[in-house]
């Protein structure tokens, strides 16, 4: 068993709750989580870039000049990628760059990325993160004194408007459902951390918890 410790908002340990490593797949799955990664950057590309090929440059498809006797170098006609003005020789085509994952193989990937912030000691619970109106300075407190000023990961089940306001301005800072995470939000953070709400639907089942949230909405 893992022990995820539990903080208060001035970072003091008030208690600590186990997770089982059987929850989360049992063992960090590397190879795995390489390949979540891909995909995940891989999909977040546009590929919607584009040049011109000589075949799409405007200008005439006559040679210049003759090949010999005018004493100046070889050329052909004006579209030809040496020349100002010309086209790419390898022209940029717009493509697709996406790739795909199961889905089961994308929570498992998830559950190592978890697994792995867990054992590192870099998992951690928060209670009392609740504010009448949007505050950045105190949230900018609490992840200081919680370690997580160097970025962090916040695993929630509500959409808590105060919350989100108040730290979409603090660098490095993110704000997800736990249905929601993926296994490069939690690698890409330095320190991750659940309201005890969010650790109890990970305990329980991320997706239920996720499906129940759809259905009140």
């Amino acid at each position: 068993m893992i022990e995820i410790p539990v903080l208060n908002t001035k970072g003091e340990k008030v208690g600590s709750e186990k997770l089982d490593p059987a929850l989360l797949g049992g063992r960090v799955r590397h190879d795995l989580l390489k390949q979540a990664i891909v995909t995940y950057r891989a999909n977040q590309r546009q590929g919607t870039f584009k040049t011109k090929s000589r075949a799409e440059v405007h200008g005439a498809s006559r040679k210049l000049y003759r090949q010999k006797g005018t004493g100046n170098a070889r050329a052909g006609n004006l579209r030809t990628p040496v020349r100002v003005g010309g086209g790419h020789a390898f022209a940029k085509k717009p493509r697709d760059f996406s790739k795909t994952l199961p889905r089961n193989m994308r929570r498992l990937a998830r559950n190592s990325a978890i697994l792995a912030k867990a054992q590192s000691g870099e998992a951690v619970i928060v209670q009392g993160l609740k504010f009448d109106a949007p505050k950045t300075k105190q949230l900018a407190q609490v992840l200081h004194a919680a370690k997580g000023d160097r970025g962090t990961l916040l695993a929630v089940t509500t959409a808590d408007r105060n919350l989100m306001l108040s730290g979409r301005n603090i660098p490095k800072f993110g704000m997800k459902a736990v249905w929601e995470i993926n296994a490069y939000d939690v690698l890409r953070a330095r320190r991750l951390m659940f309201t005890p709400e969010a650790f109890e639907a990970l305990r329980k089942d991320p997706a239920e918890a996720g499906r129940a949230a759809a259905a009140q909405a």
